[in-house]
């Protein structure tokens, strides 16, 4: 099973042209965004040939709107042109957390439709203000639809549940053999963010996600997929800390994903080499 490290552009800055070099000569093998990268999408799909790199478009469907239909005209407009793009996978922030169970269903109905229709995998991601904000309507919604998949980032799951997860084992495995995709962000109980994952105070946040991840690995293994994709989604402030009065961030960004990805990349090379 081929591994894809993935880089988001989320917080990069400079030209698009820039930002794609440096990504490719890092190693990274692909690269995360919207579909609307500087507004001319056949040229960005042109840039990404040309230094060799995978695509994973995100969607994101209307966060204004409780309406399940505004949100899937939402997820068919830009799932269709994902499609188009010759996106390797989506991956979705879909629906809200608070919409009734009963709308969310009728979504993800609809959304397994287009998805099938278009011929093209998608992974809607645990994400705080969306369905699957929990590890528990997550775990619901997986068993309702079968042919349902997630991307999994559990440092949402770290914030909302204020904790380690300690008690979410049964869910947490459910979700592991449902994942396409992983954000590998690292969250601690009272945030979706860790300062930086190498340090020593996070261990065992660390210890945990990574715990998590390999489940998620030796399922995708098991199914016989072909590749295994890993975003290391850090953010910009915002998401990332800052030194108050002066808005600082308090570590690099480039460098937090880097060795987030590394890391991973080595850990799995040692278990499975």
């Amino acid at each position: 099973m081929e591994l894809i490290s993935i880089k988001a552009l989320w917080g990069m800055t400079g030209k698009i042209e820039e930002q794609l070099e440096r990504i490719a000569s890092a190693g990274y093998k692909g690269v995360e965004a919207g579909m609307n990268v500087s507004g001319e999408s056949k040229r960005f799909l042109k840039l990404l040939e040309a230094n060799n790199l995978k695509y994973i478009a995100q969607v994101v469907t209307l966060r204004e709107s409780v309406d399940w239909r505004v949100h899937l005209a939402s997820f068919r407009e830009q799932a269709q042109q994902a499609a188009e793009m010759g996106a390797l996978l989506i991956n979705s922030h879909s629906a809200r957390d608070c919409m009734s169970y009963d709308d969310q269903c009728r979504f993800f109905e609809q959304a397994l439709s287009i998805e099938k229709q278009l011929g093209i995998t998608v992974g809607h991601e645990t994400h705080r203000g969306r369905a699957f904000f929990t590890p528990w309507t997550t775990a619901k919604l997986l068993a309702e639809f079968p042919e349902l998949r997630i991307t999994a980032d559990i440092s949402h799951w770290f914030c909302v549940c204020e904790s380690w997860l300690q008690d979410q084992g049964v869910h947490l495995t459910l979700s592991a053999e449902r994942t396409i995709h992983i954000h590998g962000r690292i969250g601690y109980p009272q945030g979706p963010q860790v300062p930086h994952p190498a340090a020593p105070e996070y261990k065992t946040e660390l210890e945990i996600h990574e715990t998590f991840w390999d489940k998620v690995y030796a399922e995708r293994l098991a199914q016989g997929a072909s590749h295994f994709t890993f975003t290391a989604e850090f953010g910009p402030p915002g998401y990332m800390h800052t030194l108050p009065f002066t808005k600082q961030p308090v570590a690099d960004l480039w460098e937090i994903c880097l060795w987030m990805t590394k890391r991973f990349e080595q850990r799995l090379s040692s278990k499975y080499n």
